[in-house]
């Protein structure tokens, strides 16, 4: 199923604005998990991954619904991947 996780974004871009798919995942999701400030932030002492994309996300969901394409580089605990 994790091959799926992505997959959800794109029908939902169709009703919703990319930012709040985006932020659904990351700030929304640590809301509801009770780990604000630890995940879904980049900021200091947060469990912070980045993903680097080639392309604008806010503009083109299909962005992150297919990293084979767009992913460039991953960064996990500070440390390049």
């Amino acid at each position: 199923m994790h091959s799926h996780q992505l997959a959800e974004f794109t029908p939902r871009a169709q009703v919703q604005p990319n930012a709040d798919l985006i932020r659904s995942a990351t700030t929304t999701a640590a809301r509801l998990l009770r780990m604000e400030g630890q995940v879904g932030t980049l900021s200091p002492g947060a469990h912070a991954d980045l993903l680097v994309v080639d392309g604008n996300p806010l503009e083109d969901i299909s962005v992150l619904t297919k990293p084979q394409e767009y992913l460039k580089h991953v960064i996990k605990a500070g440390t390049p991947v």
